[in-house]
């Protein structure tokens, strides 16, 4: 096989999206597929903003800054891939508006199958948005194989193309790198000490704090619970005006800290008695697999992905957007023993340490790319 990758999310990108491209493409680059990709970017680094094509282990990378002539760019990178005259078995369109737009017309060039690759926002935003919604049904009417990140996203994309094939793909973590180090552990908790009042449970909000993860949402409820004063916030990432300024009014004991490169994130994690979660819509989110694996237990919502990664077994999960039920998910975190909280976050750690891994991630897609190619 050798798979045109189209994306705009790729390294040296930065968050979750380039994260997981990254990791898929080396998981099958690894398998033995050649993946060649071409990364759409708009990073605005002079190193970023050149077109050039390199040779890299597994295949090739074709940096395409999108600049400010986007359909040029698109169109330029129809020349740069002809120019290499390689045969493609398929092509898959990962993430963002310009990789939906641009992937099927490639395919249809490349007399070659379309895979989509759905993330979160592809699907619960794209869905309802008058700029990405025609991109997202023409790729989705185009794909022989839609993939999604969410089990409850597929009636989504069935909404929008009844008759769409798709495949639910977990995302994974590699727990035989994705550790704390004892002198990550220290640092965790001499920040911790430095920080946090005694007798307070530390719950990490972590990620780019966008308005789908429902951060005022789970405020609220943490006041309206009565345990606000059992908790120490730490939120991790950039986070909205408008939470900064209600926090600032005193009733939440909390720190920020700035966005972290992910192999920044352990000693946080190590700080951490909770990771919250409170999407109103999502996808899988690495945050929650990072937490589980590290044995920290989960606050979160059955939103998207979420409702795959977590239950009452591995912390305290609430039906998205319930207020109600989110208040007592807290109530139910603030009473819970120390033992307890140990026991939910070893099971989360064996149950991504099981199930959500790199191998079934990879075999998942290798499988989408053979029953395709048949």
């Amino acid at each position: 096989m050798r798979v045109l990758w189209v994306t705009e999310h790729h390294p040296p990108s930065k968050g979750g999206m380039a994260e997981s491209c990254d990791r898929i493409v080396r998981g099958l680059r690894e398998a033995g597929v050649a993946v060649d990709v071409a990364h759409l970017t708009r990073r605005d680094r002079p190193s970023q903003t050149a077109w050039r094509a390199e040779r890299v282990h597994g295949g090739r990378l074709l940096t395409a800054p999108l600049g400010e002539d986007p359909e040029h760019s698109l169109r330029r990178l129809w020349t740069a891939i002809t120019a290499e005259r390689l045969a493609y078995t398929h092509v898959v369109g990962f993430g963002g508006t310009y990789a939906m737009l641009a992937a099927p017309v490639l395919a249809a060039l490349l007399d070659a199958p379309l895979v989509t690759l759905l993330r979160g926002n592809d699907i619960d935003i794209g869905a309802f948005s008058l700029r990405r919604r025609g991109p997202l049904v023409d790729a989705l009417r185009a794909s022989s194989r839609v993939c999604v990140v969410a089990s409850s996203h597929a009636p989504l994309v069935r909404a929008l193309v009844p008759d769409a094939a798709v495949t639910f793909v977990a995302n994974s973590v590699d727990t035989g790198h994705w550790r704390v180090l004892p002198s990550e552990r220290e640092r965790g908790a001499a920040w911790r000490a430095g920080h946090v009042a005694e007798g307070r449970r530390t719950v990490g909000v972590i990620g780019q704090l966008k308005n789908k993860k429902g951060v005022g949402f789970f405020l609220d409820a943490l006041v309206r619970s009565g345990h606000a004063e059992r908790f120490h916030l730490v939120l991790v990432g950039e986070v909205e005006e408008q939470v900064k300024a209600w926090l600032a009014e005193g009733p939440v004991a909390h720190s920020f800290l700035p966005f972290l490169e992910r192999y920044e994130l352990p000693a946080v994690y190590a700080a951490c008695d909770l990771a919250a979660l409170p999407s109103f819509y999502d996808g899988m989110p690495n945050v929650s697999l990072e937490a589980a694996a590290l044995g920290v237990p989960l606050l979160a919502s059955d939103a998207g992905g979420l409702g795959d990664v977590a239950d009452d077994r591995i912390g305290f999960v609430f039906p998205a957007g319930d207020a109600d039920a989110c208040r007592e998910a807290i109530d139910r975190a603030a009473r819970a023993s120390d033992a307890d909280l140990a026991k939910l976050g070893a099971a989360g750690a064996e149950r991504v340490r099981s199930v959500f891994t790199p191998a079934a991630e990879t075999a998942g897609y290798l499988k989408v790319l053979d029953d395709v190619a048949r």
